[in-house]
């Protein structure tokens, strides 16, 4: 996909790869391969910015200016060209395999260009989080097979998460949440499968999405004991698509509402649930029902970190761009000792925050979601073993009951509370730290540019208005902060409470 000089070449460029991720090189359990996927990853997505996102990103706005319902299906086609809503799939479910902790420093470089268009990348792998947190082997390869079909044919396949309503408040629900929210989506058991009635809202890349992972619920007296994930396809009858909703930032990624009414869901498309015999966790429904979740948001959160550095690495370079061409009393501003300092705080909030979601994304591979795929036999067979055998023998093998039961032994079942929590914990961490970093750096850029901030071609004002909806992508950063403390630090005390007010 780019050639072995030209990579160099990419790599070269700043930031320096080496000193972007030097935690990355040092961890000894990591396979010596995902640090070579990584380097790739990089020097491809910086590939990208120049020669897709850049030249486009100031037309995406006047387009979303003329016609807020605009949906830049062009851009999405250009990410299925290049091979994006595959890229993080194993390749044992039709994907191109590679390590999804690249997938976070990926976004950080689409991130810094233009969020809104890295989110129309990003939030793909949200759904696809999403389907496989259920770890039901047939859904996650029909699905996945399908995305892999529409790179092939070039009509892009991508999969969203349904689970905001509009009595719910935030994009992914805490369980201790759920049973005092206003929900109103019901999926009521009948023969065959599910009938769903309600309204999800919010749903990034909605419009633009062929599979929707609907998070709802058979009790809405106690939902967190009575959810259900299901498939739900583009064109299903009784699904519809309501109003474009329209965001104060990242306009050129659509939020939508998703309408049901009477729509049946059959059985052969029910990722979880407790009502249809099969293979089950063997922890309670409301802890199955939060494990679920906490897979899901542990590796999202570290990319919500992931978008925000970007966010902050954007507002940095825009500043820097801005000091190095702009004289102050007859000398360049870069010269000047109070906005080296500044640049410097910036370029520090950066780094801390990529830091942060390196290490959940560490975290994530030794306890949590990648766990399974990062270990060093498991990487290496996923990434070597010949397409014949993918297609013929393991394929089939993944729509048979004894795959998913395999899958939901070792990757739920066999994952400690402490290790979900630490997981849990430190994606909030960075989820939280990471988008406050990036709206300071949008700050300090405002103030050191003045007027000149606001101007749209100078871009500083922009990228303020996309970071500050990182503070509210994946819960709001209170609702993290509290998740934190209940998984790193309220555990060691039994009379502290948490999510309680």
């Amino acid at each position: 996909m780019i050639s072995r000089g030209e990579k160099v070449f990419r790599l070269g460029q700043r930031p320096a790869f080496d000193d972007m991720l030097i935690g990355l090189s040092a961890a000894p359990k990591i396979p010596a391969g995902l640090v070579r996927e990584t380097r790739e990853v990089v020097a491809l997505a910086r590939k990208f910015n120049d020669e897709v996102v850049r030249p486009y990103t100031a037309e995406l706005d006047l387009k979303m200016h003329a016609d807020p319902n605009f949906i830049p299906y062009e851009f999405v086609s250009k990410a299925n060209e290049w091979g994006f809503y595959t890229m993080w799939i194993p390749r044992i479910f039709g994907g191109r395999g590679y390590n999804m902790p690249s997938m976070s420093v990926f976004v950080e470089e689409i991130g810094s260009a233009c969020l809104a268009m890295a989110n129309l990348i990003g939030v793909h792998y949200l759904g696809v989080a999403t389907l496989c947190a259920a770890w039901n082997a047939a859904m996650i390869n029909r699905l996945c097979r399908d995305v892999a079909a529409g790179e092939k044919n070039g009509v892009p396949c991508l999969i969203s998460l349904a689970i905001t309503e509009p009595g719910a408040g935030t994009d992914v629900e805490e369980v201790d949440l759920v049973d005092r929210a206003n929900l109103s989506c019901l999926a009521r058991r009948v023969e065959g499968g599910y009938m769903v009635n309600g309204t999800k809202i919010f749903i990034s890349n909605g419009h633009i999405s062929t599979w929707h992972m609907l998070i709802t619920y058979t009790d809405l007296e106690k939902p967190s004991e009575n959810t259900v994930m299901l498939a739900v396809k583009t064109g299903d009858k009784g699904f519809s698509f309501g109003r474009m909703e329209h965001k104060l930032g990242q306009k050129g990624c659509p939020a939508s509402e998703l309408v049901f009414k009477d729509c049946f869901i059959p059985d052969d498309r029910v990722c979880f649930g407790w009502d249809l015999a099969g293979p089950r966790p063997r922890r309670d429904r409301r802890a199955a029902t939060m494990q679920v979740i906490d897979f899901v948001v542990s590796a999202t959160r570290a990319g919500v970190g992931a978008f925000a550095t970007g966010g902050a690495r954007g507002a940095f370079e825009t500043a820097l761009a801005f000091a190095a061409e702009t004289e102050v009393n007859g000398s360049l501003l870069i010269n000047h000792e109070w906005a080296q300092c500044m640049l410097a705080e910036m370029y520090k909030n950066v780094v801390v925050s990529r830091l942060t979601y390196v290490e959940a994304n560490h975290a994530n591979g030794r306890y949590g979601f990648y766990r399974l795929m990062q270990q060093k036999i498991m990487f290496y067979y996923l990434k070597y073993v010949p397409a014949f055998i993918v297609e013929k023998i393991i394929s089939p093998l993944l729509e048979t009951p004894g795959a998913t039961w395999l899958l939901r032994k070792v990757m739920a079942d066999g994952q400690t509370d402490e290790e979900l929590e630490r997981c849990s914990g430190m994606a909030s961490l960075s989820k939280f730290a990471a988008s406050d970093a990036g709206i300071r750096n949008c700050h300090l850029a405002l103030e050191m540019m003045g007027q000149a901030g606001l101007r749209h071609d100078r871009r500083a004002e922009k990228i303020l208005r996309d970071a500050k909806l990182l503070q509210i992508y994946e819960g709001t950063n209170q609702l993290n902060r509290l998740n934190l403390f209940k998984n790193l630090i309220g555990r060691d005390y039994p009379q502290a409470t948490v999510f309680d007010e």
